[in-house]
């Protein structure tokens, strides 16, 4: 496995007048390989941010390393600028008052792309789907379009690494599902992605693993499909049909963390671990409940269950 992204005891305080430094980062390890997505999830002030800023060299860290493609973020900020695109959410980074074919020219020429070399502009209006408004306003664009473009500018200089950072907030649906399609020819070439949201669907849908980050911590670093195996080893199970009596000798069983019921009359029962669950099992059979049906935590609920709902958003 080549590794893409290696990060080590990353940590970044920020000096806070009249009060206590504030710790944005404690510790970070992380290592992405290459031709990863890789979902950065958290509440607002986790950090994800600040990790993003410090792998595109315009944060320094206050202790640790972070290497992109092999080169150091401090050392070698140069070098990995050359093999590093960042997209940003909203309209930073884009001049409104030029076209889409005038914006990219203006980054080609940044990342020193010769006039001849500009054929690349081109292609990649194409590729966005924006060839034919290449040549309008982008102050004239929607939400979407706008970060097509950003998509298009950050591809400029052929990384090899792509840093997303919301790239579909605020979207409708048909535009974020297209920005999602991009995304994935993106994969497929075998650019590596790291990607912050707060959208579930989006990071299970795109993502080879997801990391949770709350508080400046990594909590946790999963594949999307296992990653409800890992917390807390629960497991639940929902049935229809149960008695009252059931409901309340339900609640007393070792190892069940929580029973509830819905305003459709559905019974809840989440277990703490699974030898738990055969306990439940048995005691719902022997009430005579026969509409019964176990699942695993999605994404989401892990999310949920890890950092409460603090800057949740469900949804692009």
């Amino acid at each position: 496995m080549t590794t893409a992204i290696d990060i080590r005891g990353l940590t970044r305080t920020y000096a806070v007048k009249g009060k206590p430094d504030f710790v944005a980062l404690k510790g970070i390890d992380l290592t992405i390989a290459q031709g990863e997505v890789h979902a950065l999830l958290g509440p607002n002030g986790a950090g994800k941010t600040t990790l993003c800023r410090i792998l595109s060299t315009v944060l320094l860290p206050s202790s640790g390393t972070a290497t992109v493609l092999g080169h150091e973020v401090v050392k070698e900020a140069e070098k990995v600028k050359q093999c590093l695109g960042v997209v940003f959410g909203g309209d930073r980074g884009l001049y409104n008052r030029l076209t889409a074919r005038q914006n990219l020219n203006f980054w080609a020429s940044l990342y020193g792309l010769r006039r001849g070399e500009r054929g690349r502009v081109d292609a990649l209006l194409d590729r966005v789907g924006l060839a034919h408004r290449a040549d309008e306003r982008v102050q004239g664009f929607s939400r979407g379009m706008k970060q097509r473009l950003h998509l298009a500018r950050g591809l400029v200089s052929d990384p090899g690494v792509l840093i997303l950072d919301e790239p579909t907030v605020g979207m409708d649906p048909l535009a974020a599902r297209d920005f999602r399609e991009l995304v994935r020819e993106l994969r497929a070439d075998g650019r590596t992605i790291l990607m912050t949201t707060h959208d579930m669907a989006e990071a299970a849908e795109l993502s080879d693993r997801v990391s949770f980050i709350d508080d400046g911590t990594l909590t946790l670093t999963e594949s999307p499909d296992t990653v409800g195996h890992v917390v807390s080893s629960r497991e639940r199970v929902d049935a229809r049909g149960v008695p009252e009596e059931v409901y309340d000798r339900l609640t007393g069983l070792a190892g069940v963390a929580v029973v509830s019921r819905t305003e459709a009359g559905v019974v809840r029962i989440e277990t703490e671990h699974p030898e738990a669950m055969r306990e439940v099992l048995m005691t719902i059979v022997a009430a005579g409940v026969t509409d019964i049906s176990r699942s695993r935590p999605s994404l989401e609920e892990v999310y949920l269950h890890l950092m409460g709902r603090r800057g949740m958003a469900v949804g692009g």
